[in-house]
């Protein structure tokens, strides 16, 4: 058995501190609209940054590049220095390098098989207060537009009685996605633009399919709005950007028919609809 740590929020503000290191080493420039969406900039209660019971929140991110969920965090870190707990599927957590890291950061981990005792716990830490960030489209978008969106947040954030935050991140794909590795030189004084959605607070007796669609479109404007208000200007064909702007990305038909000749990710690792529980696919 590999050694697995104990959770330190310790390590967590570590990586946090290193992460904000290599922005400014870089001079990444983050701009942030829709901050009055936010929840309220007082500091989380505690060591363990947990807030009041019942002040947690889903927060849906959206997936374009690697990196998008390490924004996500800098985000809330600013805003009242939460610590978000992602859901990791298990084929992460086991990694000889990035499992200790899992482990010590106190995500919580979808084992292989049906993921319900993850559901559970998710829908746990979220009723004491915390954040539980998740990536809805659960794969990388290669067309550079929201894809179909699991239900996961949505039933997680009905249970647990907390609203969703959506947040969608434009520009960090540039710096490291599919078959476009990390460089120095295109990370250097980057802009990323960062939305905030208004809270969207699903009622459990709202049809899941279709609030997880609203979900989308929400996710979809965001990302709309920091396209308009990106400042850096794209070369016609430009990798990054979606085919309908003009860019050399995937169209949607295209990203529809390469995802489906990939097959799907992780299977070993997927929750099916058991009981009218949530679904929940590894993000």
């Amino acid at each position: 058995m590999a050694w697995r740590p104990k959770p330190d929020d310790r390590f967590y503000r570590l990586l946090v501190y290193t992460g904000l290191a290599l922005r400014r080493l870089f001079r990444i420039r983050v701009l942030i609209t829709g901050r009055e969406h936010l929840p309220g900039p007082e500091p989380l209660h505690g060591p363990s940054r947990r807030g009041t019971p019942g002040t947690g929140a889903v927060v849906a991110i959206t997936h374009f590049g690697y990196l998008d969920f390490a924004f996500a965090e800098m985000l809330l870190w600013w805003n009242n220095r939460a610590q978000l707990r992602y859901l990791i599927h298990q084929g992460a957590a086991d990694h000889w390098l990035a499992g200790p890291a899992i482990s010590a950061t106190g995500q919580v981990v979808v084992p292989y098989g049906d993921g319900s005792g993850a559901y559970d716990a998710a829908v746990a830490n979220l009723r004491a207060g915390e954040y539980i960030a998740i990536l809805p489209e659960a794969g990388v978008s290669r067309s550079f537009r929201v894809r179909e969106c699991k239900t996961g947040a949505v039933r997680m954030a009905a249970e647990a009685g907390v609203p969703i935050l959506p947040v969608s991140v434009w520009g960090a794909h540039r710096l490291m996605t599919r078959h476009h590795g990390f460089s120095p030189r295109g990370a250097w004084r980057a802009p990323v633009r960062i939305h905030v959605g208004e809270p969207l607070l699903p009622d459990p007796a709202v049809d899941a399919p279709a609030a997880t669609a609203r979900l989308r479109e929400v996710l979809q404007a965001g990302i709309d709005a920091g396209i308009a208000g990106f400042p850096l200007a794209p070369a016609p064909g430009a990798w990054w950007m979606p085919a309908e702007l003009g860019g050399g990305a995937p169209t949607e038909e295209q990203r529809q028919k390469l995802d489906a000749a990939e097959g799907p990710r992780r299977a070993p690792g997927r929750k099916q609809e058991t009981n009218g529980r949530a679904s929940i696919k590894p993000n």
